[in-house]
């Protein structure tokens, strides 16, 4: 700033002030807008965080799956699972046949609860609406395997070899329609196998089973308490026992008591999982 000469004293001193005063000001306003940048820098820092962190992280959020070792192997001689090196050979597998029908989901809720995984084999009756669908997903969801027990439970060999292999695979099929896998074991109505059902397990891929005892379709063990006692008082009860019982009422009442019977006898039981398959 000049000043002229002829410029009285006191206008200059008031001049010089104002200046300053002006410079001041300047400078709160440049620092107020710096200050207002980097607020704004750090919020718009923190958004990003946040919508970092409450982006779903797919890798994150996909259950990973545990693939066990087998464990077990199936004698097919009597039916019954050996154990593979070390594992535990006093140990019984739970089967569920004719699946699901009024009672498959409670059961599978009731094994879950008593911490067993059973095998539950499926008719195409079953699950051929919306509401079978979604109780043959719910029994997974629960921790059980599925298993193929033919579209119509019909006895093999009473039909011709076409019509046992549709039977058998075309039921496979829709299992895997419903639930993105096709089934591992396979169980024929009555036991009643053909030269032809083994030859359509084995091109699928399955381990074909029967079973070492059950009871509950005798007219005897329809009463809840009477099934129970036999389930477990039974000479048939071994290492590696296969368990048969079915979607029934009395055995649903009878469940509980008899997977609690089975470990006062000092048994575990074998998780599907584990069983070694015919393609491993």
């Amino acid at each position: 700033m000049r000043f002229s000469k002829a410029m009285p004293y006191w206008v200059a001193i008031t001049l010089v002030l104002a200046a300053c005063q002006q410079t001041e000001e300047d400078v709160s306003v440049e620092e107020e807008a710096d200050e207002n940048t980097v607020v704004e820098e750090e919020n718009e820092t923190e958004e990003e965080r946040e919508d970092a962190s409450s982006e779903p992280n797919e890798e994150a959020d996909e259950p990973i799956e545990e693939e066990l070792e087998p464990a077990y192997t199936l004698n097919e001689n009597n039916w019954a699972l050996e154990p593979i090196d070390d594992a535990e050979e006093k140990a019984v597998l739970i089967t569920i046949d004719d699946a699901p029908d009024d009672h498959g989901v409670e059961m599978a809720e009731t094994l879950e609860e008593l911490g067993v995984s059973a095998i539950f084999f499926v008719n195409h009756h079953f699950i051929n609406d919306e509401e079978g669908e979604e109780e043959l997903l719910e029994i997974i969801d629960h921790g059980h395997e599925i298993g193929n027990h033919t579209m119509t439970h019909a006895n093999l060999q009473d039909i011709s070899e076409e019509e046992v292999e549709e039977e058998i695979v075309d039921l496979s099929d829709e299992i895997e329609g419903i639930t993105g896998e096709r089934p591992d074991f396979f169980r024929a109505p009555h036991g009643a196998n053909t030269d032809r059902s083994w030859e359509v397990v084995e091109e699928e891929g399955m381990l074909g089973m029967n079973w070492t005892y059950g009871f509950d379709w005798e007219e005897e063990y329809t009463d809840p308490d009477a099934l129970a006692e036999i389930m477990v008082e039974t000479e048939l009860l071994q290492n590696g026992a296969n368990i048969l019982m079915h979607d029934r009422e009395w055995t649903n009442e009878a469940l509980e008591n008899i997977i609690l019977g089975l470990e006062e006898e000092g048994y575990d039981f074998i998780d599907p999982a584990e069983i070694e398959l015919e393609n491993e």
